[in-house]
């Protein structure tokens, strides 16, 4: 890729829709530039997650390129929340278009 791209490591948090607030919350205060927020469908270890009622066993998903540093505290400030709710989040080092 060409240097002048953007390098930054985006997050993505695949979590219940009940988290997004704190999910928000949590990406304010570690100063995160933006995020993207979408609905989520899927199966994994907590089950078939289809999201059939509105605002009840939904999922979503939450996109956010920051700095190492900070998906090192992203990441463990959501631990905590896997012992209460279906939640996974993952990282990958991105270059792109982005400030």
């Amino acid at each position: 890729m060409s240097s002048s791209l953007a390098k930054g490591t985006l997050v993505i948090i695949i979590g219940e829709a009940v988290l997004q607030d704190r999910l928000m919350q949590l990406l304010k205060k570690l100063e995160a530039s933006g995020y993207t927020i979408s609905p989520a469908q899927g199966a994994g270890s907590h089950g078939r997650r289809m999201g059939d009622i509105a605002g009840y066993n939904t999922n979503i998903a939450v996109k956010t390129i920051v700095t190492t540093e900070r998906s090192n505290q992203l990441l463990e400030e959501l631990k905590p929340l896997q012992a209460t709710y279906a939640l996974i989040a993952f990282r990958q080092t991105v270059e792109g278009l982005f400030d």
